[in-house]
């Protein structure tokens, strides 16, 4: 899923992204030149780990992931879990 529809469908079940959030993404995203599916993975992680949508720690774990060589959701789940940065 694009990164577009993956927000489209937070705000459907009740996230309410702001402009400047949604304006993090889109940098963080092409700043790293990040997958729509690390990107969207990374945003999940985000609201998991902050409770709410924290800018500065998106891009700081897409650039944690991609400097780490993680290319999939299922890597980004276990890399985080191992780093202790997000217990899922």
């Amino acid at each position: 899923m694009c990164t577009e529809d993956y927000i489209l469908l937070l705000k459907s079940k009740g996230f309410q992204l702001r402009e400047d959030a949604i304006g993090f993404i889109r940098f963080g995203k092409q700043y790293t030149n990040a997958s729509d599916e690390l990107a969207n993975t990374a945003i999940e992680l985000t609201l998991k780990a902050q409770k709410s949508f924290d800018g500065s720690f998106y891009v700081s774990l897409l650039e944690m992931l991609i400097s780490n060589k993680i290319h999939t959701r299922h890597e980004a789940i276990t890399f985080v879990k191992n780093q202790k940065i997000l217990a899922i």
